[in-house]
């Protein structure tokens, strides 16, 4: 066991070997490496996956012996001050070690076939395999200097794999976008690690955690300044894991190709922040009001994050903003002292947001054979529909996916946030409220984009239902109701390749062709002639193996990994393997109770936390029926669209709350006008300074020496005749000034 623990330096430095040996590649070999250029994700999964096996076996340690392993090689700079570098094996490290590794290889080997006709391929892969080992060095760091080196590492990653396509203005402002946001919660980190080294005099975890504890029972600190420092460092978290108020870039970050999105927003760099907090927690438990900062930004970012995905357009956006309320679950929990819970959701949130990122990926990969490369339409939900038809294995792997993030049993996401949600109640029952409120808004949103994605019909081939020319048209609201509502019948939607317009409200019916369909399913994709028309409709297809591949694996992480927590014993056994591996384990809320839960109580709150999701479904399905069902049902439509004044008002309503929701309930336009506006008003400001006052200064300076020098030119020429006259004129002056002085 000692010999593998001493090999964990390691871990980080496999993966660095891909992108080296693709840049060696590039200057030696460039015609051959981009030739090849296929073959180098074989070594980036290869090195991944002798990384997960590693980490496979230091888990298995882990949960038998509890044991910690740490390893620091000191650099002496002088007698007063010596930097330490190492690395620290405990469980929280093994967690994400194997949350980074088991995730990323199922990225990568979706991203071969996802990115195989890009042409920044290589440079994918070299991105990729680099992300990864600043990922595995930053859960390894023994010290906060380590974590700072590797969690800048990851910020700049994160901006070259956001703005990958970085010629699409969209991707160049996303990324940067992300970089300025994630650099003021960096500026904060860095001054509480300052702030901290000033108070202990230590980085390392293990002397900052003593020393600190000692001057807190001794009252030898300044609490105002500890509390200051503590919030700078939660600064950082807050940035990296998209926590409110510093989310924006999260959303904007979709701009990337969507396997990143998989990476980067669900199992590692959001995660990041969940993990600093996670490993900062015995420092933050000691300081005053600090928990209940942790808290309270948590709570808001749930709420926040849920309210925010109901009137997303964008099926990737709706996602993000998904994985923003479920790390506000886990900073929730981390804020009341639940380690377990909020590790535990941690790992259930990455397998199961994978999977539904990776399942979006497939969608839009199949979109874009009828509506081409765009994503502005191969990602708008408004234009897919009926998709269950035609990429099976893609919608049961999203299906489940999303009942797992709804908290359905007995999926993953079930068991660790009811452990939350039972928590909260013991922390707060204001804060329990908010958080069982927003469990049934996850089960809405999820069901919501699900129902618009895969139920019903392809709404890009969608024309009147109706044959009648009489019949008001029907509009599709994101928010479910079939409105009456005029249409411009010259409103363009999609641009098909023969450079003819096709428009929602045709007068010629669509009819699908299953037979058809069927005979020729193996074709990428299927296109139905009608004799009255010249346009083809084109119909969607399913991803090839090598991007269903993963998301089966990751189905099967999505339906067993919840069974790790099981909170209770049955015939003394312990079931609750996640509690072996967390051991010593750190819970505020339980600290007189020893005995795992009991069946009795594990049902009832289950069922209530389940009731809760369900009403949610029930909504989702009742508002976003498929839209054909709902013209066959005329009650039901006559019911949406029946008009008086409590209607009217129940339409101001609901327009606000869309309006507040599609806009991102403004905070982004806040920043907008109010910093970057300000910015960019004192850059003005100070051009105008620089170009008028400091260089007029300079220029005047200049013109005046000018023209003094041309005129000492003209008077000191060498001639005593002018020399005679500008002495006799002064005298003369000095004379005549006299004499008016004198009369």
């Amino acid at each position: 066991m000692e010999q593998t623990y001493q090999y964990a330096w390691i871990i980080p430095f496999l993966p660095l070997l891909v992108p080296m040996l693709i840049g060696v590649g590039l200057l030696l070999f460039p015609t051959a490496t981009k030739n090849l250029r296929r073959m180098w994700a074989f070594p980036s999964i290869l090195l991944l996956s002798i990384v997960m096996i590693f980490a496979t076996n230091l888990s298995i340690q882990q949960i038998n012996t509890s044991s910690i392993y740490q390893y620091v090689c000191s650099w002496t700079l002088n007698n007063d001050f010596s930097l330490e570098f190492g690395y620290l094996i405990d469980p929280l490290t093994s967690i994400m070690l194997i949350l980074i590794t088991t995730v990323g290889i199922m990225v990568l080997i979706y991203s071969d076939n996802y990115m195989a006709h890009d042409q920044g391929y290589l440079r994918f892969f070299a991105y990729m395999s680099f992300f990864s080992t600043s990922m595995l060095g930053l859960v390894i760091s023994s010290n906060l200097v380590q974590i700072y080196i590797f969690w800048e590492l990851v910020g700049m990653c994160s901006y070259l794999l956001i703005g990958f396509w970085f010629t699409r203005p969209p991707a160049a402002n996303a990324c940067q976008k992300a970089f300025v946001t994630n650099r003021v919660g960096d500026f904060g980190l860095l001054l509480g690690i300052l702030g901290f080294y000033w108070i202990t005099g230590s980085f390392e975890f293990r002397d900052l955690f003593e020393i600190f504890n000692n001057l807190i029972s001794n009252n030898e600190v300044n609490c105002p300044f500890v509390t200051l420092c503590a919030v700078l460092l939660f600064a950082g978290a807050v940035a990296k894991s998209a926590q409110f108020p510093l989310h924006v870039w999260l959303p904007d970050a979709m701009e990337g190709p969507t396997p990143i999105s998989a990476l980067i927003h669900a199992a590692t760099m959001v995660a990041a922040g969940i993990f600093l907090v996670a490993r900062l927690l015995p420092l933050f438990i000691v300081i005053p009001y600090i928990m209940n900062f942790i808290s309270l930004i948590g709570l808001i970012t749930v709420l926040l994050g849920a309210t925010l995905a109901l009137a997303q357009k964008d099926i990737k956006r709706g996602l993000a903003y998904s994985t923003m309320s479920q790390l506000g679950y886990i900073m929730l929990a981390l804020g009341m002292g639940s380690y377990r819970s909020a590790l535990f959701h941690l790992i259930t949130h990455a397998y199961s947001k994978a999977l539904l990122f990776l399942g979006s990926g497939s969608v839009i990969h199949s979109m874009e054979t009828v509506v081409g490369y765009s994503p502005d339409k191969s990602q708008n939900m408004v234009l897919m529909g009926g998709l269950r038809k035609h990429v099976p294995i893609t919608k049961t792997s999203f299906f489940l996916g999303t009942l797992s993030l709804c908290g359905i049993p007995p999926l993953a996401c079930f068991w660790s946030k009811d452990e939350i949600l039972n928590d909260s109640w013991l922390y707060s029952p204001i804060f329990a409220i908010i958080a069982w409120a927003t469990a049934g808004l996850t089960a809405f949103y999820m069901f919501r984009i699900y129902l618009l994605t895969f139920e019903g019909h392809l709404n890009v081939h969608f024309q009147n239902y109706s044959g009648s020319q009489n019949t008001p048209l029907y509009s599709i609201s994101l928010w479910g109701k079939e409105c009456s509502q005029k249409i411009n019948k010259n409103f363009r939607l999609l641009r098909m390749n023969n450079n003819e317009s096709f428009s929602f409200c045709s007068k010629k019916t669509y009819r699908s062709d299953e037979t058809l369909r069927k005979t020729n399913r193996g074709r990428p994709f299927i296109n139905i002639v009608h004799k009255d028309t010249k346009n083809p409709f084109s119909y969607p297809y399913e991803s090839d193996n090598t991007m269903l591949f993963p998301l089966l694996v990751l189905v099967l992480f999505t339906l067993f990994v919840g069974f790790l927590g099981i909170p209770f014993n049955q015939k003394g056994r312990d079931l609750d393997i996640l509690a072996e591996w967390l051991a010593p384990s750190i819970n505020l809320l339980h600290q007189k109770s020893k005995d795992s839960t009991n069946w009795y109580e594990f049902l009832k709150d289950a069922v209530f936390s389940v009731s809760i999701a369900y009403l949610g479904i029930f909504l989702a399905s009742f508002l976003y029926k498929p839209i054909y069902s709902s013209f066959k049902n005329f009650d039901l439509i006559n019911l949406f669209v029946k008009t008086g004044p409590k209607r009217s008002r129940w339409d101001k309503i609901l327009n606000v709350l869309y309006d507040w929701s599609y806009n991102r309930a403004y905070i982004d336009a806040f920043y907008t006008t109010s910093f970057t506006g300000a910015i960019r008003g004192l850059a003005q400001l100070t051009d105008f300074f620089d170009r008028r006052v400091i260089d007029g200064i300079t220029n005047g300076v200049g013109i005046m020496s000018f023209f003094v020098g041309e005129g000492i030119k003209y008077v000191g020429s060498g001639r005593i005749s002018s020399y005679l006259f500008f002495y006799f004129s002064c005298v003369s002056i000095f004379f005549i000034s006299l004499l008016i002085y004198t009369f």
